[in-house]
């Protein structure tokens, strides 16, 4: 894995500029109404993935067809797709190695939306495929609050490796899933020799389930009292109720995601405005509304203490890195 970006203050933000969304292009928008319709498959959750679907349909009145599941079956669908030649989607979004890895088998086109001007030029894909990194996501252990008393919570990750957790702690399957996969591989810099000994620990612990967001809905449904997932979850389920809330580590390790256009997009004119539309100033203040952690100054979502965390983003594993790492994992997960 490439050396990790530590990233200075309590938030990564990227300088964004402050203008809103505009109309777009007559001519864009007048062949995107004649399309009809975007395809938008990704694992952006449905409820914050509305907030950018209002946004882009009053704007323009074109419908949005949303497809989401886990980021392995966005990966999975998408690939069949490309390899059979039926392709079915306009837009893709999804974390930072899903994307790399689609975008290395031809899946999406070069587009620069003229949002990206607002972000700094390094943060731009050289092959102008993926957007730059729009938001962040943070991962941390999560936990059921009418389950466990204060002085029971987890107060590092370190914590989940002790006996009293045997059983007790839900993690999405890191064999099959890049997101676990990843945050256990950033672990391995912050811990060092300590860590294939936490991870032996940390797999007896554990049950395993297919994503991240299973994770917080059983851990809400008293199923486990503990479990590593996304902190969005806190806000997008607390909304609701939930007894869901995080342990504040320091540091916290975030997943970037992307956007891109596909190389055999239906509706090509479509599928550029709603890019336009997500990564606009307009689309990344509503999705921070919702729960996400966007790249723009002094914006945080509505969790407590959003505002203080340290964040530390990770370089996502390759292919090749995540098929050793899935190799590794399945020694330590599956010989239970």
């Amino acid at each position: 894995m490439r050396k990790a970006k530590v990233l200075v203050g309590c938030l990564l933000v990227l300088w964004l500029g402050a203008t809103a969304l505009g109309q777009g292009p007559s001519d864009v928008v007048a062949a995107a109404r004649r399309e009809g319709r975007v395809v938008v498959y990704g694992s952006m959750e449905s409820d914050i993935f509305e907030v950018v679907r209002k946004i882009y349909e009053g704007r323009y009145a074109v419908p949005v067809e949303y497809w989401r599941a886990p980021n392995t079956r966005v990966l999975d669908r998408v690939l069949t797709e490309v390899r059979t030649g039926r392709v079915g989607f306009d837009v893709v979004l999804t974390n930072a190695a899903a994307m790399k890895l689609m975008k290395r088998h031809g899946a999406f086109t070069r587009y620069a939306s003229p949002s990206y001007e607002a972000f700094p030029r390094g943060s731009h894909d050289p092959d102008g495929v993926l957007s730059p990194a729009y938001r962040l996501t943070p991962i941390s252990i999560v936990f059921n609050s009418r389950q466990l008393r204060p002085q029971d919570v987890p107060r590092s990750v370190l914590d989940l490796a002790e006996p009293r957790w045997r059983g007790r702690v839900l993690l999405a399957d890191p064999t099959v899933n890049v997101i676990p996969a990843t945050w256990l591989l950033g672990l391995r810099r912050q811990l060092g020799e300590a860590w294939r000994p936490f991870v032996e620990r940390l797999a007896a612990n554990s049950a395993l389930v297919e994503s991240v967001l299973e994770v917080a809905q059983k851990v809400i449904a008293g199923e486990y009292p503990v479990g590593v997932s996304f902190i969005k979850y806190v806000h997008l389920f607390g909304k609701e109720g939930a007894p869901l809330d995080y342990v504040r580590l320091d540091p916290v390790l975030a997943l970037p995601s992307h956007v891109a256009v596909s190389s055999r997009a239906a509706h090509p004119a479509a599928a550029r405005l709603f890019v336009d539309t997500l990564t606009s100033r307009a689309g990344l203040l509503a999705l921070a509304q919702a729960g996400e952690f966007v790249l723009v100054p002094g914006v945080y979502p509505p969790i407590k203490d959003a505002d203080k965390l340290r964040v530390l983003v990770l370089d996502e594993p390759s292919e090749e890195e995540f098929r050793r790492a899935r190799e590794e994992f399945t020694a330590l997960f599956r010989r239970r």
